[in-house]
């Protein structure tokens, strides 16, 4: 079966990658906390309704450590029963997980009017992202509406790092230190991406240092282009970056080159200009 061009991450491994193997013998790692949070991140946009055996297939649990961990996850309010289907959906509460987080993200509300202004002017979307173990999260993103699939910009969607531009502007804006940390964890943890992607992050990584961005030509994708760009870390240390989108019929290579990916640079140097964070 060829693979949905609109899918968020290609390989459940970033999610649950040897998630009790890899902390064997901490003695200070509760498994059972780690197994409920990892029944909450099999749910995605496109497969918001799963049930016990879908989630025990997942997760590699049993499917009676599944039924005991999904009856106390919906008494908590993080998931809720779908009365169609008979399975189980992401409830509000795990809303309120994530508010505090983008509230915190200040810089959003600096970027936002920025992004808007580069988003109608160039009919493309713009997101600001953060990394989430092996993919960027969006927090904040704007787009015109008529030309984008909820699937490829909204806040909260994960794309892969190694396979994406935005991805590729995160490893760019890395300490040489910590990129080789995080690329020898993503060989390791993701295998099957690493090896279809690893050659072009490298080209896109130097290409970034004589550029000042990071280009993908419709290998996440194939219908659209897109460029990435590091903003810097915050002074909490988090590392921001930010990336264009644009579909391919509206767009060559050239404009992206000559004129999306300088603005996006230019963006973003407002951004920084404009923000005491970094």
């Amino acid at each position: 079966m060829p693979r949905n061009p609109y899918q968020i991450d290609e390989e459940p491994s970033d999610i649950e990658f040897d998630a009790y193997e890899a902390h064997e013998g901490d003695r200070l790692f509760a498994s059972t906390l780690a197994r409920g949070m990892q029944i909450l991140r099999c749910f995605t946009p496109l497969e918001p309704a799963l049930g016990n055996k879908e989630l025990a297939r997942r997760t590699g649990l049993s499917p009676p450590t599944i039924s005991r961990f999904t009856y106390t996850l919906v008494k908590l309010g993080y998931l809720r029963p779908d009365t169609l289907s008979g399975k189980y959906r992401l409830a509000p509460g795990v809303v309120s997980l994530g508010y505090p987080l983008l509230a915190s993200l200040t810089l959003r509300q600096l970027a936002r009017p920025l992004m808007n202004v580069l988003a109608e002017s160039m009919n493309c979307s713009v997101s600001m992202g953060i990394r989430d173990r092996l993919s960027i999260v969006y927090v904040e993103t704007s787009r015109i509406t008529s030309a984008f699939a909820p699937q490829l910009s909204d806040i909260g969607l994960r794309f892969p790092i190694v396979s994406t531009a935005i991805g590729h502007a995160f490893i760019s804006g890395c300490e040489p230190t910590e990129r080789q940390k995080l690329l020898n964890e993503i060989r390791v943890k993701t295998p099957r991406m690493w090896t279809e992607h690893q050659d072009h992050a490298a080209r896109s990584v130097e290409a970034f240092a004589k550029k000042g961005f990071c280009s993908v030509y419709g290998e996440q994708h194939p219908d659209h282009y897109a460029v990435g760009v590091p903003m810097g870390r915050l002074r909490d240390g988090e590392l921001i970056v930010f990336n264009a989108v644009i579909p391919r019929f509206r767009a060559s290579r050239q404009s992206v080159e000559e004129g999306l990916a300088p603005r996006l640079v230019e963006m973003v140097a407002q951004v920084r200009r404009s923000s005491y964070a970094v």
